[in-house]
């Protein structure tokens, strides 16, 4: 009776171990640890609630302060090095990179901000930001390429949901205040044999093709405008008289409507595509087309007009992200995903260098520069340049929309291109694949039960041949 009881608590205690296990490493419980971590995966998008200390503190000037922010964007989205390392290395050890990185490059800013080391050179200053920002793409890749992989069928949703938690991240500190053989891998033979779209193609041939470079420069000319816009977001509220206390209110807008953004988009995106056959591409550039008008808003320094552009240039930022790398999978498929995905954020620090260093910044201290001679002054060494006024940045934001609106018309190009491949079937690929081992899984099943039919019927034969010959032992005889 103990034995008995004793027999059924050990059994009930290995379902529950063997149901907790299955429940933590099931592909739910994943999604749920991405949400986690990606809540927490948007500092990137913080720069302006900084800015200004770091241009104070440091006396740089706004060229300067461009460069690091540049370099942030460089760190942020110049994922590859992660990327790579997830094609090699399980999803902790990719995590456990980044959180690494993470702390080193905020931490060194954080010393050097509060003059506890020595103020840095701005080559360190660029490294310091560099390294901590691309830490942001280790939890980045982990996260989103494995979910992606486990609801192939659903990646819009899954992806703008998990793209939207990184927007969503931005708002709390406001608030608060397989490994494959290298030339395999690379697809070094078959460069230029291109696949059908939808099919895995190997690394240099999607980096190589038409389509990668038609979207890298239709989201170059988006999302660097609108990275420009959020770094200099600060300054832009200073120079048009806005109080200091609502850029944090600029900064909650835009961090709100880029979550709405991505997580809508991906939502939209998905609807339209399997119910009206609705080409993601063409959505990208819609959006592309909508965040000229938030540009625009601020070219002309239209009165209150900064709280409109924060709220469009939020939404459009995170939508345009969520339709990239929709469509990269879609389009490249998903055998190397997780390198293709950070090969094409490539496209976002290129933009905000040409756009926030190259522009933003040099014709920000011009028109500072400009304000200082017509009142007879001249700038001190080490002292950072200030302009105010709608002159500060409206040619800046006259040549962003002129880009945006280009990108819009590259992406429509885009959207000619794979018109037939979105009227067909995206994901039957997927779903014969789903048939494939669920037909699989059946034949394997039932092998099994065939065997043990087998093995019973043996057992019943031998227990019957014994029981047969008990039965005719044959008689003694007395032959006295």
């Amino acid at each position: 009776m103990v034995m008995s009881e004793f027999n059924e608590s050990g059994t009930s205690w290995r379902v529950v171990k063997s149901f907790v296990l299955h429940v933590l490493g099931g592909r739910w419980f994943m999604v749920f640890a991405a949400l986690l971590i990606l809540s927490v995966n948007g500092s990137s998008y913080m720069f302006g609630l900084y800015s200004n200390d770091l241009k104070s503190e440091l006396g740089y000037d706004q060229t300067t302060l461009n460069m690091i922010s540049f370099f942030k964007d460089l760190g942020g989205n110049l994922g590859v090095l992660a990327g790579l390392t997830y094609e090699v290395a399980p999803p902790w050890v990719v995590l456990l990179i980044g959180s690494i990185m993470n702390f080193f490059g905020f931490f060194m800013m954080w010393l050097s901000v509060t003059d506890r080391v020595s103020k840095p050179h701005v080559w360190k200053m660029c490294l310091y930001m560099w390294i901590g920002t691309n830490s942001l793409s280790f939890p980045n890749t982990g996260s989103l390429v494995t979910c992606v992989k486990n609801f192939p069928e659903s990646r819009g949703l899954v992806i703008g949901l998990l793209k939207g938690l990184i927007g969503l991240s931005e708002i709390l500190a406001p608030q608060a205040q397989e490994r494959p053989n290298f030339w395999t891998m690379f697809g070094l033979k078959s460069i230029f044999k291109q696949p059908e779209r939808g099919e895995d193609y190997a690394i240099l041939q999607a980096i190589f093709s038409i389509d990668m470079l038609i979207l890298f420069t239709a989201t170059t000319c988006g999302v660097g405008g609108a990275l420009t816009t959020i770094d200099n977001l600060g300054q832009i509220a200073k120079s048009l008289g806005y109080p200091t206390h609502t850029i944090g209110n600029f900064i909650s807008l835009i961090s709100i409507w880029n979550f709405l953004g991505r997580v809508l988009a991906g939502l939209a995106s998905e609807i339209l595509l399997i119910k009206y056959k609705c080409p993601r591409p063409l959505l990208l550039t819609l959006v592309i087309l909508v965040s000229c008008i938030g540009h625009l808003l601020i070219a002309f320094g239209v009165p209150n007009s900064l709280y409109f552009s924060s709220i469009i240039i939020g939404f459009c930022l995170g939508a345009e992200l969520s339709l990239t790398v929709a469509i990269i999978s879609e389009i490249f498929g998903l055998k190397h995903y997780s390198t293709l995905y950070n090969v094409g954020s490539i496209s976002s620090p290129v933009g905000s260098y040409i756009f926030n260093v190259r522009v933003a910044g040099r014709l920000y201290d011009r028109a500072a520069l400009k304000q200082m001679e017509a009142l007879g002054l001249t700038r001190k060494a080490g002292k950072g340049l200030t302009c105010t006024g709608v002159q500060c940045y409206k040619m800046v934001f006259i040549i962003i929309s002129a880009a945006t609106l280009f990108g819009c018309l590259v992406s429509s190009v885009l959207v000619l291109r794979t018109e037939k491949f979105y009227k067909g079937d995206t994901y039957q690929k997927f779903r014969e694949e789903g048939l494939i081992k669920e037909s699989d899984l059946v034949l394997a099943e039932n092998r099994v039960v065939e065997s043990k039919e087998t093995e019973a019927k043996a057992a019943n034969g031998i227990t019957s041949n014994s029981s047969l010959n008990s039965e005719y032992q044959p008689a003694n005889i007395n032959l006295r």
